[in-house]
């Protein structure tokens, strides 16, 4: 029989995708203060290495999956009829 987690796994995507989304921010701020891009050629040369690349894709990611998650939940906490409640999820997933 399965454990029912009363939405602890929401709770931990939450937090990890902020933790991401934070390293990130707190990583690009941290490059344009010491290093700051003078011209289009150097932003682009700095965006297209591939830990930046790979960072900005997990940085995105993590913050439309932080969104969904947290739609999800207000979706879930105030919409109490059940059909439009299926409704705005399905919107949702759309």
């Amino acid at each position: 029989m399965k454990a029912d987690l009363g939405g602890v796994r929401p709770w931990v995507v939450q937090r990890a995708t902020t933790l991401l989304a934070l390293a990130f921010l707190l990583y690009f701020l941290l490059h344009l203060a010491i290093a700051p891009p003078d011209s289009q050629a150097q932003w682009r040369a700095w965006i297209l290495s591939p830990f930046v690349r790979l960072a900005l894709v997990l940085f995105v990611g993590a913050v439309a999956l932080h969104a969904s998650v947290g739609t999800r939940d207000v979706i879930l906490d105030y919409i109490k009829p059940l059909s439009p409640r299926l409704g705005a999820l399905c919107l949702l997933a759309l």
